[in-house]
């Protein structure tokens, strides 16, 4: 056995049956196992891709065969044959020296930073302020080399030096500093390591590194991978070459568990860009130089189901059915492949008959939204291979031509703990389509897998056959062959941590719900100090203060006496007084509401108590969220029982 390390890090071989060698053309099925592995290479002089036999390429987890990846490969082709070609294929463009770094300061809402007309810039400071420094770290690095690039360009710029970028502004009186720092009502657990003044913990050199089981979400990724780069320092890296996908676990976290959804979009925008500079920072602090490539603008149909952009479709959805989040077709194509019953053997992987499949898409398009489609007669491989047809026929890929080598530069990550770390923070940084619908299919697969008794498809199974499907259209005729090998091995491991780690993915760290719930505070002294402003110029300042009160004495005089007041306007209750007690739970709340009110008819997965106010715009709770923990958080917040928006 021969192998080879890619500049990915990924282990690449290729299986031929003996008496072969990488240039024949004999079939290399690899029936019995016999022969040899070498990397497949292209002659230079080639003036295409020789035709692709099956052969066997693993990455470092030896479980992980890919013999069904280039099976998948050749159905899909198989499929392809005779096809006019009528959409053009994704072009990638790599960013110019210094676009990408533009391009990333706008991402993150630090556009300011070289264009002063871009938008409001104590926006941008207020956001620095809230920075770690490792957050700052990779921003600071971004801006020098932006100032540089216009530099050798002889361009007039306005790039401020870093040093005035972070020096700490005064607002009424107090320093903002550029380092987040954690609250002083922190809910740590008793035992539990306190972030020091830079959002870092504190360094024992008696105890050994945090246990990879639990992730600590109210520290910095990467300021806790800069203390695990600073423990092992001198001591080889942990070795983490098995098969084996370790279980993890969140850190209790008494003011509740935030998952995506949860929140309002104005804060959900905050969530993002602070995504990407903390992800940015991870790879950053251990070495990890990440590539961005840009999409080219190209023609896409505008109606219809295959072919369509994700938002397109969505958009055509919502029209029909209001507030959909996943497309409808596939939802349906779920429900149908659910419905024939999951324990039929090689779900997923034996293939629809062609000549059906192509048939059964023709009449979806023009069946589908009038209802008059026959989902009696579609036989249940048809059905998943005209689902995968959908995933790999959309214009951009779920994962977007700008994360998608970032998913794969994942795996460079030393543990397993940093990559899921990784991984969380990029589906955050998904677009809400796409985010929406990938977890969609995730929860799907988990569904099959769970089945594997029967259907005989394991994680890795489900990994390898749906891999080909998540590349963008168009991909092979763009990389080499030793490049293909680590984008199909890097694809599956990715779908792998995505689906087994499915349920700790769409949550939001604490430490970005505390910058969130920074950065809104700030915003909200801001709003008023100009609120005072304009009620003194208008003269209305007595009887704005007469209104507002009576209401602010009612809730400082009940949280007083020990008790948080409850709205369900939507239900038509004005008020609730619910006891406030150190056990007291947001489920304990709604118990209360429903069982107080037997004329309603609502199901209690339907409603949920939501945080308004203060500095946050508006959260859905975690139904184990401690109600007097997260008050001592958010003071000013006003609580209201509604219908979950889904």
């Amino acid at each position: 056995m021969s192998r080879q390390q890619d500049a990915t890090g990924v282990v690449l071989t290729g299986y031929y049956s003996s008496g072969t060698d990488c240039a024949g053309d004999a079939d290399a099925s690899g029936a019995g196992r016999t022969g040899r592995y070498c990397v497949q290479s292209r002659p230079k002089n080639a003036q295409e891709k020789p035709p692709y036999r099956r052969c066997n390429s693993q990455d470092s987890l030896d479980e992980l065969a890919m013999d069904d990846y280039w099976k998948e490969i050749e159905i899909i082709q198989h499929s392809r044959e005779g096809e006019v070609e009528t959409q053009e294929e994704l072009q990638l463009k790599v960013p110019d020296e210094g676009e990408q770094e533009e391009a990333w300061l706008t991402e993150a809402g630090l556009a300011t930073l070289f264009d002063e007309s871009a938008s409001d810039p104590e926006d941008s400071m207020v956001l620095l302020s809230t920075l770690t420094r490792t957050q700052a770290a990779a921003v600071e690095k971004r801006v020098e080399t932006l100032k540089q690039t216009l530099r050798k360009r002889n361009r007039p710029h306005h790039v401020p030096d870093v040093r005035d970028i972070f020096k700490q502004p005064t607002v009424e009186g107090e320093q903002l500093s550029h380092v987040s720092k954690p609250s002083s009502r922190s809910e740590n657990r008793k035992g539990d390591a306190v972030p020091d003044e830079n959002g870092a913990a504190p360094v024992d050199q008696g105890q050994a590194p945090e246990s990879e089981t639990v992730l600590n979400l109210e520290v910095s990724f990467s300021e806790q991978a800069l203390n695990s780069r600073q423990l092992l320092k001198g001591s080889a890296a942990p070795s983490e070459a098995d098969d084996k996908l370790p279980s993890f676990r969140f850190s209790q976290d008494r003011t509740g568990m935030t998952k995506v959804g949860d929140l309002a979009p104005e804060d959900m925008k905050k969530v993002r860009r602070l995504a990407l500079i903390e992800m940015t920072a991870l790879f950053d602090t251990v070495g990890i130089e990440l590539k961005t490539h840009k999409a080219l603008k190209l023609k896409v149909k505008e109606s219809g189901l295959f072919g369509v952009p994700l938002v397109t479709l969505l958009e055509q959805d919502q029209r029909r059915l209001p507030g959909t989040k996943v497309p409808l077709l596939l939802q349906r194509l779920i429900c149908h492949i659910e419905d024939e019953g999951l324990d039929t053997e090689g779900l997923l992987r034996i293939p629809g008959v062609a000549t059906r499949v192509k048939v059964v898409c023709q009449e979806l398009e023009t069946k589908f939204y009038e209802g008059l489609f026959p989902w009696e007669s579609l036989k249940q491989h048809d059905a998943a291979s005209v689902m995968k047809l959908f995933i790999r026929e959309l214009p951009h890929p779920l994962l977007t031509v700008e994360y998608l080598s970032a998913f794969i530069s994942v795996l460079k990550l030393p543990t397993k703990k940093q990559q899921l770390q990784a991984l969380n923070l990029l589906v955050l940084l998904l677009p809400e389509s796409s985010r929406d619908t990938l977890k969609s299919l995730v929860e799907f697969f988990q569904r099959v897998i769970d089945h594997k008794e029967q259907n005989k498809m394991t994680l890795n199974n489900v990994a390898v056959v749906m891999a080909p499907n998540f590349m963008f259209k168009g991909f092979r005729s763009k990389i080499t062959e030793q490049e293909e090998f680590a984008m199909a091995t890097g694809t599956a491991n990715i779908l792998r941590l995505l689906i087994r780690y499915r349920n700790l993915l769409w949550t939001i760290p604490k430490f970005i719900m505390n910058q969130v719930r920074k950065q809104n505070a700030e915003n909200q002294r801001k709003l008023n100090r100009e609120r005072a402003m304009r009620k003194l110029l208008k003269k209305m300042a007595y009887d704005r203060e007469k209104s507002d009160k009576p209401e602010k004495y009612v809730a400082e005089s009940d949280i007083a006496q020990g008790f948080i007041r409850v709205q369900a306007p939507q239900f038509l209750k004005v008020s609730m007084a619910v006891q406030l007690t150190d056990d007291l739970q947001a489920s304990d709340v709604l118990t209360r509401f429903l069982s107080q009110d037997t004329s309603l008819t609502v199901r209690r997965e339907d409603v949920c108590l939501y945080e308004i106010g203060g500095n946050i715009k508006e959260r859905c709770l975690d139904e184990e969220t401690y109600m007097k923990a997260l008050l001592e958080l958010n003071p000013s917040a006003e609580w209201v029982i509604k219908s979950i928006q889904r």
